[in-house]
């Protein structure tokens, strides 16, 4: 009789070993059934349960790592499979791709070349003598003249 199975250790086993160890553990659990049958006693009982998830934990194992194998074959192939896809939503799955969203027509981009977005700039006008600035209000009228004479 083994221990429970520890599943940190099965990821590093080889898909031979997990398969002759799920047989291992299958034909326990079925020698258990009979022995619980004929009337074994209730430790039994609760090892029918381990062996139960025991089992579970290594398809598990199995089947996780033939996933991972697919998804490296499928890696750089035109279609990958509808069960390795992503799920994300219905509505996520049917929405353009960012390529397609990005396209513009002809049309478009004749209207967009020919009428550009127009550049405004607002003019400023000095303050009055009379009216004291602050130092950092003289600043900004310095930096906003200096950027209004540049364009």
């Amino acid at each position: 009789m083994s221990a429970k199975v520890k599943t940190g250790q099965l990821w590093n086993k080889s898909k031979d070993d997990l398969t002759k160890q799920l047989d291992e553990l299958k034909t326990e659990l079925g020698q258990l059934r009979v022995q619980k049958i004929a009337g074994g006693s209730s430790s039994k009982l609760t090892r029918i349960h381990d062996l139960r998830k025991s089992i579970a934990k290594v398809l598990t194992v199995i089947n996780a790592n033939q996933r991972s194998q697919l998804r490296l074959f499928y890696k750089n192939k035109k279609y990958l499979p509808l069960d390795l896809r992503a799920k994300k939503t219905r509505a996520i799955r049917r929405r353009l791709t960012a390529h397609q969203a990005s396209l513009k027509t002809e049309k478009q981009k004749k209207k967009e070349m020919h009428f550009p977005q127009r550049k405004y700039a607002v003019k400023v006008y000095p303050l009055r003598k009379r009216h004291s600035l602050t130092i950092s209000e003289r600043r900004a009228m310095e930096i906003l003249t200096s950027l209004l004479t540049q364009a």
